[in-house]
């Protein structure tokens, strides 16, 4: 059949016809493993889109004299050659053959399959072929006219606007560019996951490991939830590893739609494990067989379905490195010993730490707690910043991967566990523990020799040669403390200087509308200049951009005095707050915009970001405040707004006209608003992801719109400094910058590398060679 191939007759010479992908899942078939039937539309079936509509020469066309670096016209580029290939209609010869083999897959399944539409890329090996967003995938597709509409869809991915950017950089030939299209038929997956033919955090051979949840491998491919971890030995045939994870939802068909939806895990099933041990040492031949059949240790998908294992992809191993958090925990350590788990929550902010256990319920009671203890509490609020800097590690009943707690121990540097549900009554005050950040665990006694105290920790000093990277790279920062330690780095400014410590330091446990009563404003300004000006002066002449305070009001009437000034909000987390407070408040916003102008009286690196910015006609006033105090947005000073609302997306060209330099991504409240979900909630902890695929498109279109308007744009969330494989996505979509925590701060800058190096080196391969 032209312009497509079953799978069973594909084999790993067939990636020039099939891609990486498809030439694999064929491989597999040949060396009779298990995978879920299909076809592919081979290169030669997107060759002949092009070439009977003569889009080689359109395509040639748009692109030549295109100037890259000019981002408007690098989008409207994109957006027409993609918009091209949609509404191009396949040639009928294509489309026969697309139809006449997903009829065949109805003749064999009885019935109109749902299928995976995969793209399935000829330019690399399936091993190297991890460039996240460059091509498309679609799941639950369903009958002929959809199938070719997604085939279509990928085919379009190729003109992205980070792949026209490098492509035009480099000279590389349509020609050359070319992708394969898989059509699967999809497993209903009960259970799905991954599986290592060798274990890849010890590079011991003889041990075969396997993750799996419930529902589809996506949550456990994804790192969405804690999955369940086995340990096999391949050589004994034996289980020799066991573990549980806490499985709170799971991604599954919707019988009506036939769409994917996610569903809350029933609590008998949370820690319930997901497979038997015949399914696991069934699993594990599979795997075996895999590797054999290879000569290779691989990394393999798999999906149970009524009762049956499908492998849907095997790729090697492509590094036998310990995982960067190997080192980090007790059980990896040699011949070290674990005491018993007391809790479990969600590791928020990395690292080990071994002390005294110190229960509070407010932070009135930190005269008790002791230098190097472990803070236990409900949950924190700005207010505990002075306690939790002299913990040893933290650890919270409630909150997720961006509440308070975990945002400000990423920024010390401290362990932390949150949303452990029962911490504050099953441990008690005296009892020694091991905290660990990564693993979000509490063990008892000490688990293995730790790091240093935190007084004696410093950050690694920059090495000798870092990467030269083009997007640059920022610090997240509010320690005035750690100011010249961190501008030692290999840094290129202060993305994001958060207020809230220093204003809390210098508001002294008092309402600020207090300080002013009581005639203490000037005190306070010049304290605020103080410990501004030891930050800004550390990084000179780098540039530092301040955000401006951005207390909630539940966090303001924690203060003194704070009752008397602030609303009872039922939901504060999207109350009064931020750029509209500013506008009710300009006394108050008055009293920062005047340490600002002092410190740059003398600093003018110093910059200023609004946050929490709803609409244009707040931002507008409160743009009004900032020129009437002196301080005049233009070339000299930047002025920066959050991009936290989704209704940044609409007022970005607004934004830029009125005197904007940049847009600085807040993922955090971004992903919040985008879900619905309280950030601060552990009961909604599970479904708070910054990698949904919505949060992801927001990221992409507030980037995109940005650099229409002349914008240059950053991010400061949390999800670069949690999550390393934003970074190549961030990258891909040509972020100017990104701001992280400092103790990520060299793996992203290795990340940002990596990812620039990848697109260049895959422009560059597409080149075409000369004969000599």
């Amino acid at each position: 059949m032209p312009y497509v191939a079953w799978l069973e007759n594909l084999s790993r010479r067939d990636v020039p016809d099939a891609g990486g992908k498809g030439a694999n899942l064929g491989e597999m078939l040949r060396a009779g493993l298990p995978v879920p039937p299909g076809f592919v539309v081979t290169a030669d079936g997107f060759r002949a889109f092009l070439h009977e509509a003569g889009l080689e020469e359109r395509i040639a066309r748009a692109l030549k004299g295109l100037n890259v670096d000019d981002s408007q016209a690098l989008g409207r580029a994109s957006e027409a050659l993609q918009g091209l290939v949609m509404e191009t209609r396949v040639p009928a010869a294509v489309r026969a053959a697309i139809s006449e083999a997903y009829s065949e897959m109805s003749r064999r399944a009885g019935r109109e399959p749902l299928v995976a539409v995969r793209s399935s890329a000829t330019m690399e090996d399936t091993a190297q072929f991890s460039f996240a967003g460059m091509f498309r995938s679609f799941l639950n597709v369903r009958g002929s006219d959809e199938l070719i509409r997604s085939v279509r869809q990928c085919w379009a991915s190729l003109f992205a606007p980070r792949a026209l950017f490098y492509r035009v950089k480099q000279n590389a030939g349509v020609g050359e560019q070319v992708v394969a299209v898989v059509v699967q038929q999809m497993v209903d997956a009960e259970k799905a996951g991954v599986f290592f033919t060798i274990n890849p955090a010890t590079g011991d051979t003889d041990e075969l490991v396997i993750e799996t949840a419930w529902g589809l491998g996506e949550v456990v491919v994804g790192g969405q939830v804690q999955p369940d971890h086995v340990v096999v030995s391949k050589r004994a045939g034996k289980i020799i590893e066991r573990t549980a994870g806490r499985k709170e939802f799971e991604l599954v068909r919707d019988p009506q739609s036939g769409a994917t939806v996610r569903r809350a895990v029933s609590p008998e099933r949370i820690q319930a494990h997901c497979l038997s041990d015949t399914e696991i040492l069934a699993l594990a031949e599979l795997a075996r067989r895999d590797e054999e059949h290879y000569g290779a240790p691989q990394d393999g998908e798999f999906a149970i379905a009524g009762g049956r294992i499908y492998l849907v992809q095997t790729r090697p191993v492509t590094t036998l490195k310990p995982r960067a958090w190997a080192a980090e925990t007790p059980a990896s350590a040699a011949g070290a010993q674990r005491g018993e788990e007391l809790v479990r929550g969600l590791g928020a902010s990395p690292g080990i730490a071994v002390g005294a256990v110190r229960v509070l319920t407010s932070p009135e009671e930190g005269g008790k707690l002791k230098d190097g203890e472990v803070l236990v509490t409900r949950m924190t609020k700005p207010d505990w910043v002075p306690l939790m800097r002299r913990a040893s590690a933290i650890v919270t009943d409630e909150g997720g991967m961006t509440s308070h707690a975990a945002i400000v121990s990423r920024e010390l540097g401290v362990p932390c566990v949150v949303g452990a549900q029962r911490a504050t009554t099953s441990l008690s005050d005296g009892l020694q523990v091991t905290v660990d950040g990564h693993e979000g665990v509490v063990f008892r006694g000490e688990a293995r020799p730790v790091t240093p105290p935190k007084a004696e920790r410093k950050l690694a000093p920059a090495r000798a040669v870092a990467p030269v990277t083009g997007t640059r790279l920022y610090v997240n920062l509010g320690e005035p403390a750690r100011a010249a330690e961190v501008a030692a780095l290999d840094v290129d400014g202060v993305g994001l200087l958060r207020a809230e410590f220093m204003i809390l330091e210098a508001l002294q446990g008092k309402h600020p509308r207090l300080l002013v009563e009581r005639g203490q404003r000037g005190a306070m300004v010049e304290r605020l200049v103080a410990s501004l000006r030891v930050m800004v002066r550390a990084f000179h002449p780098r540039p530092v951009v301040y955000r401006t305070m951005d207390f909630r009001s539940n966090e303001f009437r924690g203060l003194e005095g704070g009752e008397r000034f602030e609303p009872a909000e039922e939901n504060p987390m999207i109350g009064y707050r931020g750029c509209f407070r500013y506008t009710r408040e300009a006394d108050l916003f008055g009293i920062e915009l005047e340490v600002i102008r002092k410190v740059r009286a003398e600093l003018p690196n110093l910059h200023v970001m609004i946050p929490f910015v709803r609409t244009a006609s707040e931002f507008l006033e409160c743009k009004r405040l900032i020129d009437e105090s002196g301080l005049r947005p233009g070339n000299d000073l930047q002025l920066w707004v959050m991009a936290e609302v989704p209704s940044v997306v609409y007022w970005i060209p607004t934004y830029a006209r009125s005197g904007v330099s940049g847009v600085s991504i807040g993922s955090n409240d971004l992903t919040q608003l985008m879900l619905g979900v309280d950030r601060d909630s552990q009961a909604l902890a599970p479904l708070f992801d910054e990698r949904d695929p919505s949060v992801l498109a927001a990221i992409r279109s507030i980037i995109r719109r940005s650099h229409q308007a002349g914008l240059t744009c950053s991010i400061c969330g949390q999800a670069p400094s949690v999550y390393p494989e934003y970074a190549a996505l961030l990258v891909g979509w040509g972020i100017d910058s990104i701001s992280v925590v400092p103790d990520a701060l060299e793996r992203t800058r290795h990340n940002i590398a990596a990812a620039e190096q990848a697109l260049l080196l895959r422009a560059a391969r597409r080149r075409p060679r000369r004969r000599i």
